[in-house]
């Protein structure tokens, strides 16, 4: 079948379109929010771009929506209103916002458009009512065993961490930095250092690295960070499983789903993370016994093959059904 979506979050839409359908992706001269298509990223030929007026030629069987503001430029572009027109899934790839527990997802108590959540920790966390949603898990392109752990540092891949701060445990970095200097990797880090007042040497700043590269530079640290309090499981740590890291996280939203026993440790006992951070930057032995077992988990619980089946269901099952259109409350989050 043919999908329409945007190019909004890169690392899931590297997984989503290994699979067997065409992906259309609207392309701008500019690029931007609304016309990034692929990205100068190295996907399969199945994942097209298009250009934005040629879209409603294409005939799209179904649209996956992952911003609200999607929904009024997908019937825009096509003339087509999603769920009624247009066969559409809602796929919510953040943890709630404002009054949590309480947060109501603007696709709440509506019938015509399910709502895919990427963690069970997301579908718990938000009220969608009576709107039908399900769970489909990451999936990850596997990288490969890549480990070698031969720097005594501690890697973290983070987005926007001064921006984001308490969000993404950036505040705990400076403690972290005392047991063994910190690789920061990822998008808007620079002035990181500064910011947090610590020097070139206690805290490296990588910036924002191709795919291939990151996982060739982050496989040579000693262990991975995850000092996520508030985001829905990093793509970034899967990742580092995936290249057979050890892994330090807070126990927030799914981290104790995605990391089990023996492939690191998940606490909020910020004291024994530290401890742990220093027992692998002096043991590589350990470090590396935790990151094999890691990566065996994360290709049971993450691989592509699962991602890519329980998809192509969900599609199968939204492009089956027809339903009367009802307009969502719109609400910004």
């Amino acid at each position: 079948m043919k999908i329409l979506l945007w190019h909004v979050h890169g690392g899931w839409t590297d997984a989503f379109v290994r699979g067997p359908h065409q992906y259309l992706l609207p392309t701008t001269p500019d690029g931007g929010p609304w016309g990034l298509g692929r990205g100068g990223r190295d996907w399969p030929a199945n994942a097209v771009e298009i250009a934005p007026e040629n879209l409603a030629d294409q005939e799209p069987d179904v649209v996956i929506l992952q911003r609200l503001e999607e929904f009024d430029e997908c019937e825009r572009l096509l003339g087509r209103r999603p769920g009624r027109d247009i066969p559409a899934i809602f796929l919510e790839h953040n943890t709630t916002k404002g009054d949590v527990p309480n947060s109501r997802h603007p696709y709440a108590d509506q019938h015509e458009i399910p709502v895919v959540h990427v963690t069970y920790f997301n579908q718990l966390m938000w009220n969608c009512g009576t709107a039908e949603t399900t769970v489909i898990e990451h999936g990850i392109v596997d990288p490969g065993h890549r480990y070698t752990g031969e720097r005594a540092r501690l890697g973290v891949v983070v987005n926007e961490p001064i921006r984001r701060g308490r969000v993404t445990g950036t505040d705990l970095l400076s403690g972290f930095s005392l047991h063994a200097p910190l690789e920061v990797y990822g998008m808007g880090t620079d002035g990181l250092g500064l910011e947090l007042e610590l020097s070139p040497e206690r805290l490296i700043e990588r910036g924002d690295l191709p795919t291939g590269r990151l996982h060739a530079e982050l496989a040579g640290c000693r262990a991975y960070i995850h000092p996520m309090r508030w985001t829905s499981l990093g793509l970034s740590l899967l990742e580092a499983m995936h290249l057979g890291l050890p892994v330090i996280a807070l126990g927030m939203t799914e981290a104790y789903r995605a990391i089990p026993p023996g492939a690191g440790v998940v606490s909020n006992d910020v004291e024994l993370l530290h401890r742990t951070a220093a027992r692998l930057i002096n043991d590589p032995d350990e470090a590396r016994a935790m990151g094999t077992v890691a990566r065996a988990t994360v290709l049971e619980l993450y691989g592509l093959g699962a991602f890519i089946e329980s998809w192509d269901k969900a599609l199968e099952k939204t492009v089956g059904r027809t339903r009367v259109f009802a307009v969502p409350e719109r609400r910004t989050r």
